[in-house]
């Protein structure tokens, strides 16, 4: 039996989404749509661009109304998001990020007045609520986020005009972080962010104890950080359980099962429909025909797939084949500037043979597309000796690519000045291949969406044919369709590429070593991502603690010797930060954990299957010799990855108990 207040609880911790209607011009974005996300899961929100995601998000805001039906959350539940236009204030960063905290920014505020009208006791209570709000650890809070987002701590206390566009989307960022929310909606919170950003962002969000959505192209983050998938797709909602990879495995699933149903649908409405032609006029049958006509209208039909054509395209194989490609002689990269020259990576040697696969990875800042400008020969090095081999042609998307397009000219003139001897149709069909089709081919790219404008890069740079393949950072734009289509493409590209990517689905697809660029000079990494990912947390925890350890320093040279309270608070910061390093410490062995638990799981319930299998008689009748055989061989598998699994999880544990 429910109870009315029990019931109401339910109520008041879900996100409702229920019989959603929603056209914007002419165009149907939501028809009936109905979900629910409950409180505390982790959602990712996805569907083709233009599908309704940003809508979505301005429903859940409040700042859109629904045609019909309705989106319904707590009323008492704060919402943080991240601002799109942000204005070039005067402010530090460091301020900035506080101002997220708007019941702090409250209680600052009454505590201001009550000093100015000498209110000791409404002074004390506020204090008393700052100190609830955890007044006193906000400031080291926002300088945890703003390092944890690649910013140094000088720069937290620079102002927000400083900053470029990009730093300033990290700022709204960790801002919105800052916040103290029940609710978090982030749309492609990884765009300006490189690898070691996103890690921690990853890490961070893994902590937090609210609701998230999400929307995002990597794959990777998504299926880091979400346990929930809504899907927009026909101007439905559908909620899958898991993160993105398990939804394309259940969609795939679905879709299969869908038109498998159909064809079967389509063979039953055959059968009536040819009963119904061969007997509806002959006396003896008529009626049996009228009830087969009755059950042809009454049944619901099954739709057929209609699934959108995957875009797909690949690279034109290299005319000549150099070897070796490039080397670098201890070459200085950098830039001449009106003081002289400034180096970023010295000493660096290297040399790029046919075939290789190489991952470029370090922190942002640290020199990679200063590498990359090097080897395309678009910065002549400092010092050193470049040599390029005989028949070298070089493909490079560079990480602002889409700026060097010309905005009033359109995708066929971009080719046509590559390929002025081409037939126009021949430019036109190739075109084609990349979604440039009709009056668009002829349509200035100026107005093209960022994506658009990356796939047309793309074309111009396979046209070309290069054998010796620089991408920096080509998927910024890109959503999750045409990302998959490039890592295809590049997994079968014949020459030798050099890529750098803060998507790790595209840099294990697509590299096979990698070479680390940080402290001014380029070497090996002999690991894989993980492995990279546990040094980035490292050198994210050596960051912060450099930081603590010069702000207590300033702390001494500005004062002498510092008093109780604030030694008080230097020892909560430490103990704080000490026990932040051991949770990133504990954080890969807990996620590992993690994942060993759900493959126990998974593999107990496959084993009970089996042991039911081998325990029905009818097994090990003659008929199914197969069978039997089958279930033998998949139970010693199945017994022998429980036994891998179960070895390992003893391992892990014992690692955390060793992290004191």
């Amino acid at each position: 039996m429910a109870v009315a207040g029990e019931s109401c609880k339910v109520e008041w911790h879900l996100i409702r989404i229920q019989s959603l209607s929603l056209q914007r011009g002419t165009r149907v974005l939501f028809e009936q749509a109905s979900a629910v996300l409950n409180s505390g899961e982790k959602a990712g929100l996805v569907g083709a661009n233009g599908a309704g995601k940003s809508t979505l998000f301005a429903l859940l805001r409040g700042e859109l109304h629904a045609d019909g039906g309705d989106v319904s959350l707590p009323p008492s539940w704060r919402i943080a998001y991240v601002m799109q236009d942000m204005p070039g204030v005067q402010r530090t960063a460091l301020d900035y990020v506080l101002d997220g905290d708007t019941r702090l920014r409250a209680i600052e505020a009454r505590i201001a007045a009550a000093r100015t009208v000498h209110d000791g006791h409404a002074e004390a209570e506020a204090h008393t609520a700052f100190a609830d709000a955890d007044g006193y650890t906000a400031p080291a809070r926002a300088e945890a986020l703003l390092l944890g987002l690649g910013f140094t701590l000088g720069q937290t206390r620079q102002p927000v005009v400083s900053f470029s566009g990009g730093w300033r989307m990290r700022l709204s960022l960790a801002q919105a972080l800052m916040c103290p929310s029940d609710l978090l909606l982030l749309d492609e919170p990884t765009n300006h962010l490189d690898l070691d950003a996103i890690v921690w962002l990853e890490t961070w969000l893994q902590r937090y104890p609210g609701t998230l959505v999400v929307v995002s192209h990597d794959r990777e983050f998504l299926d880091a950080v979400c346990d929930v998938t809504l899907h927009i797709h026909a101007g439905k909602l559908q909620r899958y359980n898991g993160n993105y990879s398990q939804f394309e495995m259940q969609r795939a699933a679905q879709l299969a099962l869908q038109q498998a149903t159909f064809e079967k649908q389509q063979k039953h409405i055959g059968h009536l429909q040819s009963y119904i032609d061969r007997f509806r006029y002959k006396a003896t049958k008529a009626r049996q025909a009228q009830s087969r006509i009755k059950t042809l209208e009454k049944l619901e039909r099954v739709a057929p797939v209609h699934a959108a054509s995957a875009f797909s395209f690949s690279f034109l194989a290299p005319l000549s084949v150099p070897n070796p490609m490039l080397v670098l002689e201890d070459v200085n990269c950098g830039y001449h500037t009106q003081h002289g020259e400034r180096s970023v990576l010295t000493g660096v040697s290297l040399s790029i043979q046919d075939g290789q696969r190489i991952g470029l990875l370090g922190a942002n800042g640290q020199g990679k597309s200063t590498l990359v400008k090097t080897l395309a020969g678009t910065l002549e090095p400092l010092a050193g000796e470049v040599r390029r081999g005989k028949g070298l042609r070089i493909g490079y998307f560079a990480q602002h690519q889409l700026e060097m397009l010309h905005a009033e000219t359109s995708p066929l003139q971009h080719l046509l000045r590559l390929a002025p001897d081409t037939r126009e149709q021949e430019l036109r069909d190739y075109l084609g291949s990349f979604h440039f089709r009709g009056d668009m081919t002829r349509a200035p790219v100026g107005p093209f969406s960022g994506g658009e404008k990356a796939r047309l890069a793309l074309a111009l740079i396979i046209w070309q044919q290069p054998n010796l393949l620089l991408l920096d950072e080509p998927t910024n734009n890109l959503d999750l369709e045409t990302r998959h289509a490039l890592t295809l493409a590049l997994a079968e590209f014949e020459g030798t590429l050099i890529l750098v990517s803060h998507d790790r689905f595209l840099l294990r697809a697509t590299t096979e070593q990698f070479l680390l660029v940080a402290h001014g000079g380029l070497q090996a990494f002999d690991g894989d991502l993980e492995e990279y990912r546990d040094w980035l947390l490292a050198q994210a925890a050596a960051k912060r603690a450099a930081a603590l350890a010069e702000e207590k320093t300033a702390a001494a040279d500005g004062r002498g010797e510092a008093t109780p309270a604030v030694n008080r608070k230097q020892e909560r910061r430490a103990e704080a930060a000490q026990r932040q390093r051991l949770a990133q410490q504990r954080k890969p062995l807990q996620n590992e954990l993690t994942r060993l638990d759900q493959e126990l799981e998974r593999l107990s319930a496959e084993k009970a299957r089996l042991e039911a299998v081998l325990a029905d008689p009818a097994t090990y009748k003659d008929k199914n010799k197969a069978l039997l055989t089958g279930s033998l061989r998949e139970r010693a598998q199945v017994n022998g990855r429980l036994a891998e699994i179960e070895e390992r999880w003893l391992e892990l544990h014992e690692q955390m108990e060793q992290i004191t």
